[in-house]
C-alpha cells in the first residue's frame, strides 16, 4: 500500500477457529455434528479491517500482537486486499492469541484464554504510533489495552481524526471524545443494571457531543447526541446464518460512514445494513459485505 490509508484500527487481531454446528448447539453429553470450520482472521479490530477492506476502504490495523500460528494464516488472507499489516509487532516465542468459537444460527459461544492473558502481566498488543494515524480520515480504537488504547485516542483528538470506539462507559476519556461510541446489549447490561436503554443513553448524551448508539440485538437500536432527541431504528430482518462479526461489521460501517460524512441517521442505517449483510453468511471473513450488497438491502427496504 502506498501513501496514508484511509482508516486506521488500533485493538483486536485474533486468529479465530470457528465450528458451525449442523443441528442446533451442544448439548451436555450429546454428540454434534460440524458442518463446517475455518482458522480465519478474528477479533474486532481484524474483522472490522476485513470488512472496510469489502467495501473499498483502505486500511492500516495493529494491536494484538501476533504469534507463530497467527501470522502466516494473517499474512496469506490480507496479501490481495486494501490491509496493510506493517504496523503489526510479531511474538516470535509464542504461537499467538486465538479463540475458538462454537456457532449454531442465533447462539454462539467464544472460548478462550484472555483472562490468562490479561492477568499475566505482561503487554501482548503493540503501542500506537502518530505516524501511523496522521492523515488518516477516519479511525476505530478497541477499548481493551489500557494505557496504549488512550494514547491511541489522545493522538486522533490531537490530530483531529474521528474515531469510533465500541462499549466505553460514560465517564471514559474514549467516550467523551468519540464520533461515535457504539455501545451493546452486553455492555449495558454490565455496567448499567437496572437501567433502561433510554436512561443509559440520555447519561452517555451527557457527557460526550459524539453520536452514541445503543445496540438491542433484534431490537430496536437507539442513537442520539448532546442537545438532539433520542431516536430509534429497527435492524434490517434478513436469515441468520451466524452472529459471529455482527458487532464488528457494524463497528466498521460506523468508520465508513465517518469517511464518507454521512448523517446520524444514514450512520445507523448504513452500519445496521453492514452488520445484517454479515449475518446472512458463514464464514464472514470469506464473504464479506460487499457496498453494493449494502446499498441494495437499504434502498430496497426504503
Amino acid at each position: 500500500m502506498t501513501g496514508q490509508p484511509e482508516a486506521y484500527l488500533f485493538g483486536q487481531i485474533l486468529g479465530t477457529h470457528s465450528f458451525l454446528l449442523r443441528d442446533g448447539f451442544l448439548k451436555p453429553d450429546e454428540y454434534s455434528e460440524i458442518e463446517a470450520q475455518y482458522f480465519l482472521p478474528g477479533g474486532e479490530t481484524g474483522t472490522a479491517a476485513t470488512v472496510l477492506s469489502s467495501l473499498g476502504v483502505s486500511v492500516r490495523m495493529t494491536g494484538t500482537m501476533v504469534g507463530t500460528e497467527v501470522a502466516p494464516m494473517l499474512n496469506q488472507f490480507y496479501s490481495d486486499r486494501s490491509v496493510d499489516l506493517s504496523s503489526i509487532d510479531y511474538m516470535n516465542d509464542d504461537k499467538g492469541v486465538m479463540d475458538y468459537v462454537v456457532i449454531a444460527g442465533l447462539v454462539r459461544s467464544p472460548m478462550g484464554r484472555f483472562a490468562t492473558l490479561f492477568s499475566s502481566g505482561k503487554r501482548f498488543w503493540s503501542i500506537p504510533k502518530e505516524e501511523d494515524i496522521i492523515g488518516c480520515k477516519a479511525a476505530a480504537i478497541d477499548p481493551f489495552f489500557g494505557e496504549e488504547t488512550l494514547k491511541a485516542a489522545e493522538i486522533c483528538v490531537k490530530n483531529s481524526i474521528p474515531y469510533v470506539t465500541i462499549d466505553s462507559p460514560h465517564e471514559s476519556y474514549l467516550h467523551q471524545h468519540a464520533a461515535i461510541n457504539v455501545v451493546s446489549k452486553e455492555c449495558t447490561a454490565k455496567d448499567y443494571p437496572g437501567m433502561s436503554a433510554e436512561e443509559i443513553m440520555e447519561l452517555m448524551k451527557s457527557t460526550s457531543s459524539g453520536l452514541t448508539v445503543i445496540t438491542q440485538g433484534g431490537g430496536e437500536m437507539l442513537y442520539g447526541r448532546s442537545g438532539k432527541e433520542t431516536k430509534k431504528m429497527s435492524p434490517f430482518s434478513v436469515e441468520v446464518k451466524s452472529t459471529l462479526g455482527a458487532g464488528d461489521t457494524y463497528k466498521a460501517g460506523c468508520v465508513y460512514a465517518l469517511i464518507h460524512k454521512m448523517s446520524d441517521e444514514q450512520t445507523v442505517r448504513f452500519a445496521s445494513a453492514c452488520s445484517a449483510v454479515a449475518i446472512s453468511r458463514f464464514p464472514l471473513p470469506l464473504f464479506p459485505p460487499k457496498l453494493e450488497e449494502v446499498n441494495d438491502l437499504i434502498n430496497n427496504v426504503l
